[in-house]
Formats: C-alpha cells, structure tokens, sequence
C-alpha cells in the first residue's frame, strides 16, 4: 500500500477507478471536442460564432456543452462584454494553457505520423487461421464414424 508521502505514479487501477481525478480528467479529455475547442483557443479568445466556424462541424448544442464544462473545470474563461448586442468571448485560463502543452506534443506526433495508416489489429480469436472447427459428430443412434 503507498504512503501519503509516496510520489510514485499509482496504478491505473486506483487511480482512474470511478470517482478518482484522473477519470474525471480523462472523460473531460475523451471527447474529440474538448481537445479541439483547446486547441483552437489556444491562439487568442474567440466569440462563439467564430469558433463554430474555426471547429466546422460542431453543432451549437454540443459546442456550448463543451464551453460549459471546460468552464466548469477552470480551464476556459467567460468574458461578457456590456454592450449592444451582447459580447461574449472565450479564452484559455492559465490551467487551460497549461492543458494544452501536453496537447501540443500529441498534435506534432499526429503531425509527423499523418498519412501512415497502421494495419488494424485483429484480436486472435477473431483470426480465420485460429478458428478451430469441432469434428462432425455422428448422428443420433449411429455409434461409427463412417455413418451417414
């Protein structure tokens, strides 16, 4: 068992067990949406519309859902404007630029893999050379192999 002053990573199976900060940090990351929403804000705060623009593809449903969430973990920053019509801009906090470094080494690795598409993976059981097929079994009231 670790000690409180143990500073060893702890094992995927206690640490990201439900309830524990590494899974609620890893359903925050999970989704393609966040990381991109990061990514785009790295740059400079952006009003809605424009990211909608820059994400393409993004339904305005699930880009507020994304917005609120990465708010909610203090990672973007709502800024409202007091002006005619309203002015609402979004920007990464310090915690959410400090997010996206770790995102920036996965977007150079993606960078310098684009284009190489690995060979998928077929579990061994799933391989037709691994299937096995059970002898054919006799039919009722025949004790030869040979019968019919």
């Amino acid at each position: 068992m670790a000690s409180v002053s143990d500073t060893r990573r702890p094992s995927a199976h206690g640490a990201c067990a439900p309830g524990r900060p590494c899974r609620a940090l890893s359903d925050l990351f999970g989704t393609k949406w966040t990381v991109l929403v990061i990514g785009v804000l790295e740059d400079e705060p952006l009003r809605f519309g424009e990211l909608r623009r820059r994400l393409a593809h993004v339904s305005p449903k699930v880009l507020a859902q994304t917005l609120r969430r990465l708010e909610r973990y203090g990672l973007v920053d709502r800024t409202i404007y007091p002006v005619v019509p309203m002015r609402v801009e979004y920007a990464l906090t310090r915690l959410g630029r400090s997010a996206a470094e770790p995102l920036d080494a996965l977007w150079t690795w993606v960078g310098s893999h684009a284009g190489r598409q690995p060979e998928p993976v077929t579990p061994p059981r799933a391989r037709p050379d691994r299937i096995r097929t059970p002898p054919p079994r006799p039919a009722p009231g025949c004790s030869a192999p040979a019968c019919p």
